[in-house]
């Protein structure tokens, strides 16, 4: 199994063969689904929330809690219910008698890594509590602001298929996911071969950290200095305005999707061991940074459905060279 990498002063080498280990790891782990992989990897070094949407037993809890244990990230597990109310995830204020005083006691937001199952079963007032915490990094309890560590990261699995008991997350929540997107079934020899692995044993039990917790936040301060030209940042707002302007559309992306495009774009750029970004990128993340910040006229239209347009968008869109 491999070891723990040092955290003080870790050069870039070091940094890009933590990463390649965690990745390796997620593979042995996670069969079959080595696009997945990629793209949570490229959220967590934007410093992104994912939100995973597919039907229960694909993975989706597994891939959190063993990418967790990798980087060796404090983790909470929040199971979304109905009656799940703000103060459970974000804490509250008790009354000590000994001392007459309230004592604050933090909820199970105040981690490094935050897993929410089945967020869309939790009522609209709880999922607006993770608001604030996935957009600014705090949380405002009894009028007090109490900032969250870095890195802090959310996500969050639903069920797009059962309806009965659940609240469809709103625009402005689906807007603070970096990536919306599905982990789909494994193909026929990814299911025999995790069918063998996990006969005796679950693999992601015997995972140790590959990277600290330091070591994430160095990768993720190096994303933001990856570069990019003009031409690529001109090819970026040409795609986000062609949602803007696509009849099938009644809204497009927002500049703040612009500028969660670009940074998931730079992420991408330093898991291909590259310190620019190519055009190339931008159109690996496109989908999944896009299709839940746009919406579709036909208010029936499913995820797949927005999805499907912005992937045509991106394949009409002239490449610079």
């Amino acid at each position: 199994m491999p070891e723990t990498r040092p955290s003080e002063n870790a050069s870039r080498t070091e940094l890009m063969k933590g990463i390649e280990l965690v990745r390796s790891e997620l593979q042995r782990v996670i069969r079959g689904k080595a696009d997945v992989i990629d793209q949570v990897l490229t959220a967590v070094l934007a410093e992104g929330s994912v939100l995973l949407e597919d039907v229960p037993g694909v993975g989706k809890t597994t891939l959190a809690k063993s990418l967790a244990s990798l980087f060796d990230l404090q983790f909470q597990r929040v199971q979304c219910t109905p009656d799940l109310l703000p103060a459970d995830i974000l804490g509250s204020s008790i009354f000590q008698p000994a001392t007459g005083e309230f004592q604050f006691r933090p909820g199970p937001i105040f981690c490094d890594l935050l897993i929410a199952d089945e967020i869309n079963r939790a009522s609209p007032r709880t999922q607006s509590a993770l608001l604030e915490a996935m957009a600014e990094a705090q949380v405002t309890i009894d009028g007090t602001r109490y900032p969250l560590t870095l890195p802090f990261i959310v996500i969050a699995t639903q069920n797009p298929t059962g309806f009965e008991g659940t609240f469809p997350l709103p625009e402005s929540q689906l807007d603070r996911f970096l990536f919306r997107m599905s982990m789909k079934y494994p193909d026929v020899e990814s299911e025999i071969a995790l069918l063998i692995d996990q006969a005796s044993a679950e693999p992601s039990d015997s995972l140790k950290p590959v990277m600290s917790r330091n070591d994430l936040v160095l990768l993720q301060q190096q994303v933001r200095d990856i570069s990019f030209d003009r031409k690529v940042a001109e090819y970026l707002v040409s795609l986000v305005g062609a949602t803007r302007r696509d009849s099938r559309l009644r809204v497009g992306c927002s500049p703040r999707g612009s500028k969660m495009l670009l940074r998931a774009a730079q992420a991408r750029a330093v898991l291909q061991k590259r310190d620019y970004v190519l055009p190339d990128d931008i159109q690996a993340v496109a989908v999944d940074v896009l299709s839940h910040r746009v919406a579709s006229r036909n208010l029936s239209a499913t995820s797949e459905e927005s999805a499907q347009i912005v992937r045509e968008l991106v394949n009409q869109m002239e490449v610079p060279v």
